[in-house]
């Protein structure tokens, strides 16, 4: 933990005075920051709305991404008190925090590994070793125990570093030289270093101010790598000599509101690079053979259309949405004739089977799909035929594990549910058969017997049906009394599925019922469950929440008033809108890094996320449409005064996708405006970005202290009672 964030609360209270003003008198309750009043008028469209709390934002944050030392005085001592307040309150959960966190470690395998994945002569994996924080990337020789190379020990390269995390790390083609890129401050700034393998060296020439996204070319001798510019955007794809040597733009996006990345079809013979947003896509290649060929537009981009080649058996396999095709559709073409114009359908729209994805071997293309808000996996051969890869229970998950090598008839796959701990298949397409290489081994025990899933749905206020995932301990009483942790995302179309993890079992071995609301601007019961939860239907994310909850209680597993709801991120943004819309209806509200300041946020052309994020939201510097609808459910601007559930608010100081400012402008702001007497707490990580900890344990801790949150906030013994 940061010093700073150690300040007692008398050190705390001497803080205070340089960013705002207290009238609390001295007591046992520590008082909390009261955050200056500054007024910004912003005018905009015709539209005039005031910002208190806009001085929060240091106007050199690009600059604090890099080196979190320069943030400004006054801000910086702000969120100083903000985090000492915070301990100052959870300060009677510590020992609860120490179990949890314990509970939660004891139930991860520390000397764990990954399932090698072959590549040649080698088998690639991870593993970890005990009391490690960070894993070592390790290869040995195919079918053997080893003997073992270590490729990078990213545990000693990170020992005395505040933050340090690699995101990708890649092995060339020709098993000579290894790439890895690094993070150093959570701020998604990255470095990437190149090993030679033969010597064990790094390179000198490392490749920095990038976005993380490389690519070896398939005869080893460049690196594909991505550029980030000065607001974090990644907009142009350069080509180096994979040992070292001038870069060469490949490739340079000209609109702003797109992304871009580089990559290399399964096939080995085409270098992929794409560009898009939530509604828009658009490719182009380069065949494998002539590395520095001029990219080729695969077809012009067009509006709301998106799309996605795989290369197979000679021809492309286009994953797509065109033609009104909204769960999707495989469309297919010769490599000679790309555009639009020259595509055939292959596998045709079905409404409700949303698909998800394609994989490809040699002699198979594995698609992805989902119905009813389960996945499933369908195997189809060359020759035309298909199948698909059976599963059984009630509430599930069914990933795609990807291979390095092109001939092979193994297709990996990985399933879990709420009660089953991860299992890692292998399974042989033609043979239709599966071996089990590994299970998530639980060291502290774990019973699925013990635990129940269900699936139910609840009926939204347009009466569509929304699925609810709940997971319990059998003999949890459904009678209303057990307390209720609901968690909720909505947006860009991510599904939460129902998957395993560790840390929901110290909440439901204490009797909790935990939920997940599967609501719309996901895409779990479709593409088009995605698309009514965006832009101008952005509400119905919120409706569905609150629609969950009361379904929830009805059915006896919860009560209004014993209802914890947690969501990260562009969840957050769920959580600020339902802690308007119902507080009554929450104990307590924990917003992950939360997006609640939509208006400003969209407003703000600097951020790297804001142009691309128009499709998902609207534009309110040009829509005054879009203005008005995100100005009637943006959380910050909506707050008012009323009894607010305690809120926990969550940050990290270089988070570049929902800045520091968010979560502590909503703190600011809630905080005067609620009448319950029912803390309203920040969390600012002042040494990370918007995934937290990095270290494995570290991330645990930080579980710990919103668990530990949670089980306050319902007032149990455990945590000491009630806020």
């Amino acid at each position: 933990m940061n010093r700073r964030e150690m300040l007692t609360a008398t050190a705390a209270a001497a803080l205070i005075p340089a960013c705002a003003s207290t009238d609390t008198p001295m007591t046992n309750t520590p008082s909390p920051p009261v955050a200056r009043i500054e007024p910004k008028v912003i005018e905009q469209l015709g539209r005039t709305r005031t910002d208190n709390y806009a001085w929060l934002k240091d106007d050199n944050w690009q600059q604090v991404m890099r080196d979190p030392s320069v943030l400004r005085a006054d801000v910086r001592a702000y969120l100083d008190a903000e985090n000492a307040y915070r301990e100052a309150v959870m300060a009677p959960t510590a020992e609860l925090q120490e179990r949890l966190y314990q509970e939660m470690r004891g139930r991860t395998k520390e000397d764990d590994s990954s399932v090698p994945v072959p590549d040649g002569p080698w088998e690639y994996y991870r593993r970890f070793e005990t009391g490690a924080q960070h894993p070592k990337y390790v290869r040995r020789p195919r079918g053997s125990d080893g003997p073992e190379q270590v490729l990078i020990d990213v545990d000693a390269q990170a020992a005395g570093k505040t933050f340090y995390k690699v995101i990708v790390a890649e092995h060339s083609p020709d098993h000579a030289l290894f790439a890895y890129a690094v993070d150093e401050q959570g701020s998604e700034i990255y470095t990437v270093y190149i090993k030679d393998l033969t010597s064990g060296a790094t390179l000198a020439s490392r490749i920095e101010n990038c976005y993380g996204n490389f690519a070896f070319s398939p005869d080893s001798r460049f690196i594909f790598w991505t550029f980030r510019d000065d607001n974090g955007r990644p907009a142009k794809i350069y080509r180096r000599p994979a040992r070292g040597g001038d870069d060469t733009l490949v490739y340079e996006e000209p609109d702003d509101g797109f992304f871009l990345e580089v990559g290399v079809s399964e096939s080995r013979e085409f270098i992929v690079i794409s560009a898009g947003n939530g509604s828009q896509s658009e490719y182009r290649t380069i065949p494998a053979r002539t590395p520095t060929a001029q990219p080729a537009l695969f077809s012009a981009r067009e509006a709301d259309m998106l799309y996605a080649p795989t290369h197979w058996n000679g021809r492309w396999y286009v994953l797509t949405n065109a033609d009104n095709a909204v769960d999707f559709k495989i469309m297919t073409c010769s490599p000679a004739a790309t555009a639009r114009s020259n595509w055939r359908e292959f596998i045709p729209h079905e409404a409700g089977r949303y698909i998800i994805g394609l994989a490809a071997t040699k002699d198979y293309l594995v698609r992805a799909e989902r119905s009813n808000a389960l996945p499933k996996i369908i195997v189809r051969h060359a020759s035309g035929q298909e199948h698909a890869i059976a599963v059984e229970e009630e509430a599930y998950n069914l990933e795609l594990a990807g291979g390095y090598e092109w001939d092979t008839p193994t297709q990996r796959y990985v399933y879990d549910s709420p009660t089953t701990p991860p299992q890692w298949f292998d399974y042989d397409m033609g043979a239709r058969t599966r071996v089990l290489r590994k299970h998530l081994e639980i060291p502290s025990g774990h019973n699925a017997a013990d635990y129940v899933a269900q699936r139910f749905f609840a009926t939204a206020s347009d009466g569509k049906r929304v699925p609810i995932t709940v997971l319990m301990k059998r003999g949890t009483p459904t009678d209303g009394s057990a307390p209720l942790y609901l968690y909720g995302y909505g947006s860009y179309g991510i599904s939460m599925d129902a998957d395993f993890s560790i840390r929901r079992f110290s909440l439901v071995d204490r009797g909790w019922i935990y939920a997940i609301a599967h609501v719309r601007g996901g895409s779990e019961m479709g593409f088009g469950w995605f698309q009514d939860g965006r832009r101008f239907a952005k509400k119905n994310t919120f409706t569905d929440f609150v629609a969950c909850a009361e379904d929830l209680i009805a059915r006896g597993y919860g009560r209004a008033g014993n209802i914890v709801c947690e969501g990260r991120s562009a969840g957050g943004l769920l959580m600020g809108a339902i802690n308007n819309m119902r507080p009554d209806l929450w104990a307590g509200v924990i917003g992950g890094v939360p997006f609640v300041d939509v208006l400003n946020t969209m407003s703000d052309t600097s951020l790297p996320l804001t142009p691309p994020e128009w499709p998902e939201w609207g534009n309110p510097l040009e829509d005054p449409q879009a203005y008005d609808y995100i100005a009637s459910y943006c959380p910050y601007t909506n707050i008012e005064r009323k009894a607010y559930p305690a809120v926990l608010s969550t940050g990290g100081l270089t988070d570049p996708r929902v800045t520091y400012w968010e979560p502590a402008k909503w703190v600011a702001k809630l905080r005067p405006h609620t009448t319950s007497g029912r803390p309203i707490l920040l969390k600012m990580n002042m040494g990370a970005g918007h995934a937290g900890s990095a270290g494995r344990f570290e991330f645990l801790r930080e579980l710990a202290h919103d668990y530990a949150f949670a089980i306050k906030a319902i007032g149990a013994a455990e945590a000491g009672g009630p806020f």
